[in-house]
């Protein structure tokens, strides 16, 4: 029997679907640990006042460190999706397919398995509430991959942080309030239907990641504050930027606060693992401890995070890891720590770091771990760091980068060039994309029609313009069609129709009210659609979303209004899904920010 959409919110169903693929359920013990994550959004390791940044007070994300442990050397990816990418599999990000961050480029293959796969085989509940980023359609998105709730957005930018608009298991619905205030109330609620364990709750914060919005009682704080903590390259620092930063901080800090008071309230919390970790360096110039580098760049700055896990039960208090490691080894630490089994058998880059996290005497053999991002790897050992050019560092006398010591460790070059080239060979990582390329849209099929998963929302990001129309802003993430003026215009989306059927087809659009009126057609192989843009809606920009300007390359964004189009009959099969117009009365058709297909019917 085939799940409904309805049922997929349930265990019942998900493990079902596990069995279809490979899994087993296994019984739930109680007595196995709940598990909390937390994942900053480009919060670098100099944000937390544990880390010696006296311009901001952390205390609950503090409060890890100092009643668990830290992981002191632990690094991620130079930017998000990979990062997200490397947690959930335990795998470098290029062999699961995620090369990008937008235009489909973050999706992980259908063949990995993920952490959150491998917790609700387990028979953990499982959840994940905030900013996903490796892939919004099905079989990429999250309740394909392991959770049974999802609440959030897929994408990997959001312009909306105030009353936005937000996706609960494949439908959107307006919130009210700050989106890391609404994605965490969402999260503690779930924690209070699980209560009595076990259950698996990620939660992905939006912040610090750009636009510049955080709530005002947390910006009046910071207003006005001098900035006397500054930057590795102090004339590149932005102090208002740092200022919002730190704001999103405490306020991130409140809602991690938030969590463990429920998990004291439950009493669970000596039985809960928590764990917080960021997905890359800081996201604009800023204290980093000296460290060279932010986000974006495979220095130290840019990929050393904070890493705490606290769990009351087993693992000792104010206890420090020296050792190096990463995010690709939180799924075998987790589960092994856990007592479950990983699933799948794709091979695993990450170690179980479970000994040392108890502080067991461990015979623990030197490692390499790598970073590549835009065609520039670097890697580090315990010692030393080769950079992207071939520059060798000893990371324990010259923490900062400044003395290639190349020529003088003639050797220790060598080695670590050579297994930067062997580990580039193993990855299949051939020549930088060119900037083209990067911003292309990903050449595999966005997948339609899902039986088990039938709604399929085609934001404009995984979409292509052609013609004159154009992207609301440089960046795709949470971007909408412009510039829609011409009979010759076309919006093409490269999918693949995995169930014919009838679909129904809503676009979400603004359009001048004087110009409202054109005939538009959605085409498939020989089916055709056609429908008029009308009501005229032409919402204002919002004014309420920024605490400082933002970016000239992120969308602003405004209120977009559901055309219902109807329902369009589509055979199984893969081409280019295209919206173009057939008459224009006015002087403009619409923008449009995402095209939804909905299964109706099944043959």
């Amino acid at each position: 029997m085939k799940p409904s959409f309805i049922q997929i919110g349930s265990r019942a169903v998900l493990i079902l679907c596990g069995v279809l693929i490979g899994i087993e359920a296994v019984a739930t013990d109680p007595a196995r640990p709940n598990v909390v994550v937390f994942l900053a959004d480009d919060a670098g390791w100099g944000d937390f006042s544990i880390h010696g940044n006296y311009q901001v007070e952390t205390p609950h994300i503090d409060s890890l460190a100092r009643q668990g442990v830290t992981i002191d050397r632990f690094y991620v990816c130079p930017v998000c999706s990979p990062t997200r990418a490397e947690f959930l599999t335990g795998r470098y990000h290029p062999q699961t397919g995620v090369y990008g961050v937008s235009t489909g480029q973050e999706r992980m293959e259908p063949a990995e398995r993920t952490i959150a796969d491998a917790f609700q085989a387990a028979g953990y509940a499982t959840g994940c509430f905030g900013k996903w980023h490796n892939g919004s359609q099905w079989p990429y998105h999250p309740i394909a991959r392991g959770f049974d709730q999802y609440f959030g957005h897929t994408s990997g930018h959001w312009g909306e942080y105030f009353d936005a608009p937000l996706e609960r298991n494949g439908r959107m619905e307006r919130t009210s309030g700050y989106i890391v205030d609404v994605c965490t109330d969402e999260a503690l609620a779930f924690i209070r239907r699980h209560g009595d364990g076990p259950f698996f709750c990620f939660i992905p914060f939006t912040t610090p990641h750009s636009p510049w919005a955080v709530p005002d009682e947390y910006w009046q704080r910071f207003r006005d504050k001098p900035i006397t903590l500054r930057a590795t390259q102090a004339d590149l620092e932005n102090e208002d930027h740092t200022r919002c930063a730190l704001a999103m901080m405490e306020n991130q800090d409140w809602n991690v606060g938030r969590v463990l008071k429920l998990l004291d309230q439950l009493e669970v919390a000596d039985n809960t693992i928590v764990v917080y970790f960021s997905d890359n360096g800081p996201n604009s110039h800023r204290f980093n401890g000296g460290m060279k580098g932010r986000k974006g760049n495979t220095d130290e700055g840019g990929i050393r995070s904070p890493c705490f896990i606290r769990w009351p039960a087993r693992l000792p208090a104010g206890h420090t890891v020296t050792q190096i490691a990463g995010g690709i080894d939180l799924l075998p630490t987790l589960t092994a720590l856990a007592g479950i089994p990983r699933v799948g058998d794709l091979p695993l880059d990450g170690r179980d770091l479970s000994s040392l996290l108890l502080g067991e005497p461990i015979d623990w053999p030197d490692r390499k771990i790598f970073t590549t991002w835009a065609g520039r790897t670097s890697v580090r050992t315990q010692q030393h760091r080769m950079d992207q050019a071939g520059r060798l560092f000893d990371m324990l006398a010259d923490p900062g980068q400044t003395k290639d010591i190349a020529k003088a460790e003639p050797e220790v070059a060598v080695r670590l060039r050579q297994a930067v080239q062997q580990w580039q060979k193993e990855m299949g990582i051939g020549k930088p994309l060119t900037p083209e390329q990067r911003r292309a849209v990903d050449p595999r099929p966005f997948d339609v029609g899902y039986p088990e998963f039938p709604i399929t929302m085609l934001p404009a990001r995984d979409g292509q313009p052609r013609g004159g129309v154009q992207r609301s802003a440089p960046a795709p993430n949470s971007s909408y069609f412009v510039d829609w003026t011409s009979l010759d215009d076309r919006l093409v989306w490269n999918v693949r129709v995995q169930t014919s059927g009838d679909y129904r087809v809503v676009i979400d659009y603004t359009c001048p009210v004087p110009d409202a009126g054109s005939l538009v057609e959605l085409s498939f192989g020989d089916r055709r659609l056609t429908g008029r843009v009308e009501p005229g809606w032409d919402p204002p920009l919002y004014t309420n979303q920024d605490t400082l300007p933002r970016p000239p390359a992120e969308s602003q964004m405004k209120e977009f209004r559901p055309l219902d189009l109807g329902t369009i009959p589509l055979e199984s099969g893969t081409g280019e899904l295209t919206l173009r117009a057939l008459e224009i009365p006015g002087r403009y058709v619409m923008d449009v920010r995402r095209l939804t297909l909905t299964l109706q019917t099944e043959p």
